[in-house]
């Protein structure tokens, strides 16, 4: 038996996903006339009161847009050292926008309204332009840790008294709310957009849908185009999408909870010296003695697929596809290491 935590993104789509992914109505998105396209923005535009809403291949691609959108050459963003626009989107900012990133040491991936008060750069010719905030939530690298509603409260508060325009990657955004019970319209009005991961724990084969106002949202379209992700006949999986948000929310709680459980295992066996806090479906522990590379190379040949997640840092995530049975496998193996 396989057991594979390397991500939640490597789930696959259920027979009843396909269904609907074959019966899908189609026509071409770039013209705006694929119907379950539409559809997909409309929903998640309701969902998080936003006017407008944009499919995209990719997270990557709708947190680049909305840098470019928001941003001017030579303006920064300003965002945590840990977050994912600046870790794993290989260094998009500079390439796609011409701004430059400040980064802050957050606790376990989050920035705090004092933080980013003591970044913004005073007018000067030779400094950028303090001119976006982004917050990742949860946070990949700070080990599935979320902000509060009152957190990013209070970080939005500060963008609006500042003029600074707030982005929020939601990536694993779905798995804070099933913890928190925040309603989306409420977390909607916080933020100038939005980037909603539809591939990640609701099991989607591919896609992301940022959210805007409409004029933010028109100027993404031409990003989008410019970028390469104007896409045809994409209702076949933006139906997937429309599937995942109708069918596949609530679970989240399931793969919290069993990443809460591997956690408190973890924390038991005398290899591990510590575990970050679990608040979602990510669990980051690191080793007393071993290195992650070897550890992970060691349950590889047990059958069990995880990351490297530093030197000595191992990451877990888990997903839909991760059973009942597997979870009691993996205890035993881990009890065994």
């Amino acid at each position: 038996m396989k057991i594979n935590l390397l991500s939640d993104t490597i789930t696959k789509p259920s027979k009843e996903m396909r269904k609907a992914m074959s019966n899908a109505l189609v026509g071409d998105d770039v013209f705006g006339e694929d119907p379950t396209v539409n559809t997909l923005q409309e929903k998640l535009s309701k969902m998080f009161r936003k006017e407008a809403g944009l499919f995209c291949p990719s997270g990557t691609m709708t947190n680049q847009i909305a840098i470019k959108v928001h941003t001017n050459p030579l303006d920064e963003i300003i965002c945590d050292k840990s977050s994912h626009v600046y870790q794993y989107e290989t260094a998009g900012y500079a390439f796609n926008s011409g701004v430059g990133v400040n980064l802050l040491e957050g606790e376990y991936g989050k920035i705090t309204p004092d933080l980013i008060s003591k970044a913004i750069k005073k007018v000067h010719d030779w400094l950028p332009l303090s001119k976006l905030v982004v917050l990742e939530n949860s946070t990949n690298k700070g080990g599935g840790n979320y902000y509060t509603f009152e957190e990013m409260q209070a970080i939005s508060r500060l963008c609006k008294e500042k003029d600074l325009k707030l982005h929020l990657d939601g990536a694993r955004l779905f798995n804070v709310l099933v913890e928190t019970k925040d309603s989306t319209e409420s977390i909607g009005d916080l933020f100038d957009s939005i980037s909603i991961c539809l591939s990640k724990g609701l099991g989607a084969p591919i896609g992301s849908v940022l959210l805007g106002e409409n004029a933010f949202i028109t100027e993404a379209r031409r990003f989008r185009k410019v970028m390469g992700g104007g896409m045809r006949q994409s209702g076949i999986i933006a139906a997937a999408g429309i599937f995942a948000l109708d069918h596949n929310i609530e679970r989240l709680k399931t793969d919290n909870d069993n990443a809460t459980e591997i956690g408190k295992l973890l924390t038991s066996l005398p290899y591990v010296s510590s575990v970050n806090p679990v608040k979602t479906n990510i669990v980051i522990f690191t080793l007393k003695d071993e290195t992650a590379v070897s550890f992970v190379d060691r349950l590889a040949k047990e059958n069990i697929v995880a990351s490297p997640f530093g030197e000595y840092m191992v990451r877990f995530v888990t997903h839909m596809e991760f059973t009942e049975s597997q979870k009691a496998l993996l205890f035993e193996k881990l009890k065994q290491m």
